[in-house]
C-alpha cells in the first residue's frame, strides 16, 4: 500500500483546501495517510529568512489575485468557508498544532484539525486564545483539562519541533508539504492531482 505523508500547519488556508480533500483522495486510491502537523512557523524562520521581506515587494495585482480571487475559486469549488485575511492573521498556531497529537491519541486528529481550520478561516476566530480552543476541544469530545495539561507537556512539544525538523530535513519549505512513498514529494492544494497519479504509479 502506497503512503502519504501530510506535513501540514492549521494557519495556512491553502492547507485547509488540500486537507478538505487528502482523506478522500487517499480512501479512493488506496493509499495509507500519515498525518505529520508542524510549525510552518518554524519552517519559514529556518529556510524561508527572506520570505517577510520578499512579500512586501510583491506585485500587488498578482498577490490581490491569489488571496482574493485564487483563494476564493478554489473555496468555492470545495464549499468550504475561507475569510483572508482572518481579524488576526498571521496566528500564532503552536498550541493549536500541538493539539493535533493530543487528539491523535484518541483517533480524533482529523475532527480535530478540521475544527481549528473552520474555527480560524470559517469563523474568523484566533485559534492562539485557550478559550477558542476549549470550544474547539469539546467540539470532538476531547476532555479540555487534559488537553491544555498535554500541549503544555515537554514530550508534545518535542513532537511538534521533530516533525517540524523533519520536514526542513527532507526538503519542504512550507504547508501543504506532501510525500508519496517518503521521497517523492508534493507542494500546495493545486497538486493533489499529481499525488493521486503519483500513488496510482507507485501501485503499478
Amino acid at each position: 500500500m502506497p503512503t502519504v505523508e501530510f506535513f501540514f500547519d492549521c494557519s495556512s488556508p491553502w492547507t485547509y483546501l488540500a486537507f478538505d480533500r487528502i482523506e478522500a483522495l487517499c480512501a479512493e486510491e488506496g493509499a495509507e495517510l500519515v498525518w505529520k502537523p508542524i510549525l510552518v512557523g518554524g519552517v519559514f524562520n529556518e529556510v524561508n529568512k527572506e520570505l517577510y521581506d520578499l512579500r512586501a515587494h510583491q506585485n500587488p495585482r498578482k498577490e490581490a489575485y491569489y488571496n482574493e480571487k485564487d483563494l476564493q475559486d478554489w473555496a468555492r469549488l470545495y464549499e468550504l468557508r475561507i475569510k483572508f485575511e482572518p481579524t488576526v492573521f498571521p496566528v500564532n498556531s503552536v498550541k493549536a498544532m500541538r493539539g493535533a497529537f493530543v487528539a491523535d491519541e484518541d483517533s480524533k486528529l482529523p475532527d480535530y484539525a478540521r475544527s481549528v481550520f473552520d474555527a480560524y478561516w470559517g469563523d474568523d476566530l484566533d485559534i492562539s486564545r485557550d478559550d477558542v480552543l476549549e470550544e474547539i476541544v469539546a467540539k470532538v469530545d476531547l476532555d479540555p483539562a487534559s488537553f491544555f495539561e498535554k500541549i503544555r507537556s515537554p514530550p508534545i512539544k518535542a513532537m511538534l519541533r521533530a516533525n517540524t525538523d523533519e520536514l526542513i530535513g527532507r526538503g519542504g519549505f512550507g504547508s501543504p508539504t506532501i510525500y508519496v512513498d517518503q521521497s517523492d514529494m508534493y507542494f500546495g492544494n493545486d497538486r493533489l492531482p499529481l499525488v493521486r497519479e503519483a500513488i496510482r504509479r507507485s501501485k503499478r
